[in-house]
């Protein structure tokens, strides 16, 4: 059951109520592309109880669903009148307001003069560009064209840390850098290759190299050293030998693999791919890397090619994580992975409410997927931004997402 706020008002003037809430959230339920979908498959129904109040109906426990209820593909927006959304008409709760949108260029935002917290949203607009080369997004910080630039270039981060009127920030968080195998396409079908690719990889090397030491090691698990539930694993390291020992038990000696990559991947992709071929041809496997096309990467070639770089800005809670890319039917599901054992597991997890009884049932799924799974995931990657000295903020910044968990331009203000 959810109280909801009473005096809270959308952004053409409607009174938020029970009737928003539902609408907003079945958008995302049933036939549906969402991201959310298959987050919302455990809601069975969903009804009010008065004008201020929301009932949820769970097909089972989950001791984490107020988490799930605020995942960020779930905007609340005002219900029209039949119990549907207009999803495209960008009028929302929140606070700014959108004043003009230009898909992958620009969008400007108007401060909501009812926005509900009177101590927030502090800047009267705000201007989001996408810059997506990395040296002209630094340029525009040092010459004042931008206040905020998000995604440092770390080959240069030394560099902007000397500038005076400049100030570097950086949080340790969620995030994750992967390589993903389609386990459902050979050779990837066969865990013996998965593991000689998992040995194949220096991530000492690919940390110093590629983040310049601004992360941490991973360990083929997405759950990131931050979550309380983070499982205490050995760190499997580089061992072209055993790597070696694995083909061999496939009956693959002499491999031969594409991987696919682009910096629209994540930062340095391409130059992690080249380390992985370098580190790998110790082991026997010969891979090619394909230096595929910043754009289209997220629909032409992630889920679709059978090996390639992905980002992920990881999940708050081990269960919201693994349902959304672990799942054996998660729409993101990117390795196209099913594993029964670890099914069942995710399933009883949510409802366990003992922190030591679930902190075993999520060791063991990491180790199912560090050692079954078909992502490799060689680093965690920090949060690095930086601002000019006139933005300011209380000191305290969320890891969950970059930019203080996404809430920079209610949270943040001008000196």
């Amino acid at each position: 059951m959810i109280k909801v706020r009473q005096g809270v008002e959308f952004h053409n003037g409607k009174e938020l109520t029970a009737d928003d809430i539902i609408a907003s959230f079945n958008h995302h339920r049933g036939e549906t592309k969402s991201a959310a979908r298959s987050l919302l498959e455990q809601v069975d129904s969903i009804e009010k109880d008065g004008k201020y109040t929301v009932v949820f109906n769970l097909k089972a426990a989950n001791a984490d669903f107020m988490y799930i209820a605020s995942d960020y593909h779930i905007a609340i927006q005002p219900d029209q009148g039949d119990g549907t959304i207009d999803a495209t008409a960008g009028i929302g709760a929140g606070p700014y307001m959108i004043e003009s949108w230009e898909p992958g260029e620009r969008t400007l935002l108007k401060r909501h003069p009812n926005y509900w917290k009177s101590d927030r949203a502090h800047f009267d607009e705000v201007e989001i560009l996408s810059i997506i080369d990395a040296s002209a997004r630094t340029n525009a910080l040092m010459t004042n064209e931008v206040d905020l630039i998000d995604r440092v270039d770390l080959k240069t981060v030394n560099l902007l840390k000397q500038r005076p009127n400049v100030n570097v920030e950086e949080v340790v968080g969620f995030r994750h850098y992967t390589f993903p195998m389609r386990t459902d396409m050979a050779p990837f079908d066969d865990n013996n290759v998965r593991m000689a690719l998992k040995l194949s990889l220096d991530r000492e090397q690919v940390l110093s190299t590629v983040l310049r030491g601004h992360g941490r090691i991973g360990n083929d698990s997405p759950i990131s050293p931050s979550n309380r539930f983070h499982a205490d694993m050995e760190q499997r390291t580089y061992d072209p030998d055993k790597a070696k020992w694995h083909l061999k038990k496939a009956g693959k000696e002499n491999l031969q693999v594409d991987l696919s990559a682009a910096d629209a991947a994540f930062p340095g992709a391409v130059d992690a791919a080249a380390i992985y071929k370098e580190n790998a041809a110790r082991a026997g496997i010969d891979i090619n890397v394909v230096r595929e096309p910043d754009d289209g990467y997220w629909s032409d070639v992630w889920m679709t090619k059978a090996w390639c770089a992905c980002y992920w800005s990881g999940r708050v809670t081990s269960d919201w994580m693994f349902t959304t890319a672990y799942a054996a039917d998660a729409d993101w599901n990117d390795t196209y992975w099913k594993h029964e054992r670890f099914n069942k597991l995710l399933k009883e997890a949510r409802g366990v409410l003992d922190p030591e009884k679930r902190a075993e049932m999520y060791a063991e799924m990491q180790r199912i997927v560090r050692n079954q799974g078909g992502t490799v995931v060689p680093m965690f990657a920090n949060y690095v931004f930086a601002t000019n000295q006139t933005v300011e903020h209380d000191g305290t910044l969320a890891g969950n997402w970059n930019l203080d968990g996404m809430k920079f331009a209610e949270r943040w203000w001008f000196s």
